[in-house]
């Protein structure tokens, strides 16, 4: 297969993980015999200072006419401090998902064995975990209309039927192809948003009978991903509620270095790790690069490259196995290894596997 892959490093220690995801991506294509062009892209603080605009023209247009983008975080300290400032790095994040029209991020939760104990969770509690949150990207309040003044601020969380409707045939597509359970999460009997959230999930639902379709407000539904999070399959929720929820749902496994998702919609689609830039540990290559090399991993399953996928996550569980970790995730009293050595150690398995 050819594929052109858009590569947008980002900041902090977006230009390190991205290095080992790209590596894996190549490995597996002389692996398997596939080509895979790269074109680097600007975006976040970095095309602030390159051209004032966290989300330039040329980016846009780099995305557009690659087949993936493999991305890796935004945000720097200096706009975090400046709460005047004008322009953000998060506003190209915004700005990519809305003009690559990304109404759908996909974040799988899972456990690995040999890190169960890293959780914050009970191991009879989390053992086994796998879900999957399926989050409205470009609606709802991030997007609705907005005021801001010294005495009041508003922000709009507006709904259409038509967004609701597409995000939800993802959501029950993911289910049919897992557990065939469906959660949709709301606050209906608070916000006017969640009744047309609901009232269109339960017309959807008989179109979907061999799916099971329950729902749950929000305040339950993070409460039950601490208490049981094995109940959940598939779950679907809107921009605001889905933004909390999956980082939550980030930390079950133990680390938030570990997790990848894709978002998908319109336009090309973006694979990336949930985690953001961590400035402060920007060009120390101690960065857990897993959830960049993951995020690879799903977006050659994206374009039904299931074996590919399936040996990039074989490499992973193994260099797990391994104890070839990162700081944050190594067992206690043996040396971390770095962000370069856990993608080398990776390549490697890839390269010599049968």
């Amino acid at each position: 297969m050819n594929l052109k892959i858009a590569v947008l490093p980002g900041d902090g220690i977006g230009p390190e993980i991205s290095v080992q995801g790209v590596e894996v991506l190549k490995s597996i294509a002389k692996k398997f015999g596939h080509h895979f062009e790269f074109e680097p892209a600007l975006v976040g603080a970095a095309a602030i200072d390159a051209v004032g605009d966290p989300f330039p023209e040329e980016t846009y247009e780099i995305c557009r006419r690659n087949d993936a983008v493999l991305f890796s975080a935004v945000g720097d300290t200096r706009f975090d401090n400046d709460p005047q400032a004008k322009v953000r790095p998060e506003q190209g994040l915004l700005a990519m998902r809305k003009k690559l029209g990304l109404y759908a991020n996909i974040r799988p939760v899972e456990t690995f064995d040999s890190l169960i104990h890293l959780s914050p969770l009970r191991k009879e509690v989390v053992e086994g975990a796998d879900f999957v949150c399926i989050r409205e990207l470009t609606g709802g309040m991030y997007f609705g209309r907005k005021e801001e003044g010294d005495d009041r601020a508003f922000d709009t969380n507006l709904y259409t039927r038509h967004e609701v409707e597409r995000i939800l045939r993802v959501a029950y597509d993911y289910a049919r192809r897992r557990r065939h359970h469906l959660t949709v999460v709301d606050k209906a009997n608070v916000l006017a948003s969640s009744r047309l959230w609901r009232r269109v999930a339960k017309e959807m639902a008989s179109e979907y009978p061999d799916v099971t379709t329950d729902f749950m407000y929000v305040d339950n539904a993070a409460m039950r991903m601490i208490q049981d999070p094995r109940f959940f399959d598939v779950m679907v929720t809107e921009n605001t509620f889905g933004d909390i929820l999956t980082d939550e749902g980030s930390v079950i496994s133990g680390s938030m270095g570990l997790l990848p998702s894709a978002s998908t919609g319109e336009s090309t689609p973006v694979f990336e790790p949930v985690h953001g830039s961590w400035p402060q540990a920007k060009g120390m290559n101690i960065a857990n690069p897993l959830a960049q090399i993951l995020s690879a991993a799903m977006l050659l399953e994206y374009f039904d490259l299931a074996d590919e996928g399936a040996l990039v996550r074989k490499a992973v569980a193994a260099s797990l196995e391994a104890n070839v970790r990162t700081g944050d995730i190594q067992v206690e009293g043996l040396n971390p290894c770095s962000t370069s050595e856990v993608g080398a150690w990776i390549t490697d398995y890839i390269d010599n596997a049968d």
